[in-house]
């Protein structure tokens, strides 16, 4: 596969300018959409973005086209990569719907919890009937930041980042598809694991939610994973990442819990999850959020611990420690989390058996008669 894939990147955030701008430095026609054009505006005078690399080196990435009509913005991509937070899926899914083609790839950069297919039963919902492959990620490819209007730095990037197809059997084709870009994307059997291992339901919220006193007294002047993490808080961690990884077993999938997570991501030592954490060069110098309304509560409650317990609740999983983190978000926001949250129902999966969610998971289709009334 040659550098002739075209992109359009949805999203002029940390994650989206970045990623655009990284395509084009590597040689691939960039498209670069945002529904407003303030985010926009100065990207789109200059034709590129400034990208300044792991080595501290930077240049200007010019990029095709930069525009908030998203008709244009899609008319002439192969590769659709979605890189806006999970509250947004709703949207790009709504507004791409009447635009898709046959042929074009649309990845969640991430999916979090359920998010290919929440995407799929929109575009479904909407009366889409392109032949469209709905991907996502695990994780986002590397830690980036916006620096300027039209400026973005690349700090990181993965060695591995999970990725699955809705269905299953086409993950090799997009794979195909985005490997000269990105081969550090690697095949999962399926979009519920890469749901399912979704490690930021289990830190971002939690900590954050515990540790809310500290980070309005201080605006957050303190290290988020090493001060934050007690025995006490990572106790809470490990109750909740049982529960999902229980939550996974009920579906048939082999979850990583987070001390083997830690060990493969960071090569993390320790026997419990506090040590590991403590001892974890990679999370030193983290800060903490410098307020509550942060996406480690406002994305990753509604669209990554809703969905577990929505999921937990079908399946017959007692999800009293992840509702009690969702409770208590919704008490501190002053919000109805479950009703803004992605439910089974969202998902495409109410009603369904174990053996029909897999189904649809690997094939993209489910037989009615397995349907539970």
């Amino acid at each position: 596969m040659s550098n002739d894939t075209r992109y359009t990147v949805i999203g002029a955030g940390h994650g989206g300018k970045a990623m655009a701008a990284d395509l084009s430095a590597k040689g691939f026609t960039v498209n670069l959409y945002n529904r407003t054009a303030e985010r926009v505006d100065e990207i789109a005078a200059r034709g590129a973005i400034e990208l300044t690399y792991e080595n501290g080196i930077s240049r200007d990435c010019p990029l095709a086209n930069v525009t908030t009509d998203v008709a244009e913005a899609l008319d002439d991509a192969d590769v659709i990569m979605v890189v806006v937070p999970a509250s947004g899926h709703r949207f790009v899914a709504r507004s791409c719907a009447s635009h898709l083609r046959d042929g074009q790839i649309v990845m969640l950069n991430p999916g979090r919890t359920g998010g290919a297919l929440e995407f799929r039963q929109i575009l479904n919902q909407a009366g889409c009937t392109a032949d469209v492959i709905v991907a996502e990620t695990g994780t986002f490819i590397f830690a980036s930041r916006s620096t300027g209007p039209a400026q973005a730095r690349i700090f990181r990037r993965k060695n591995a980042v999970p990725l699955a197809a809705l269905p299953a059997t086409r993950t090799g084709h997009v794979l195909e598809r985005v490997c000269e870009g990105y081969p550090q994307f690697i095949p999962v059997p399926n979009v519920l694991h890469t749901s399912l291992d979704n490690m930021g339901a289990i830190f971002h919220p939690a900590l954050t939610l515990l540790n809310a006193g500290w980070i309005e007294r201080t605006k957050g002047d303190f290290q988020f994973y090493i001060d934050g993490v007690t025995r006490s808080t990572a106790h809470v961690l490990e109750v909740l990442d049982r529960e999902r990884v229980t939550i996974a077993a009920a579906l048939g999938v082999r979850a990583r819990p987070a001390l083997r997570w830690l060990r493969d991501a960071y090569s993390a030592k320790g026997e419990t999850l506090y040590e590991m954490i403590q001892g974890n060069p990679g999370y030193q110098g983290i800060k903490a959020p410098r307020n509550l309304r942060h996406r480690y509560v406002f994305e990753d409650v509604p669209f990554s611990l809703v969905p577990l317990a929505s999921l937990g609740n079908q399946f017959g999983v007692d999800t009293w420690a992840i509702d009690a983190m969702v409770r208590l978000a919704c008490v501190v926001h002053g919000t109805n989390y479950y009703a803004r949250g992605r439910t089974v129902e969202d998902m495409g999966l109410k009603g369904l058996r174990v053996g029909e969610v897999k189904r649809y998971a690997q094939e993209g289709r489910v037989n009615p008669i397995y349907a539970l009334c």
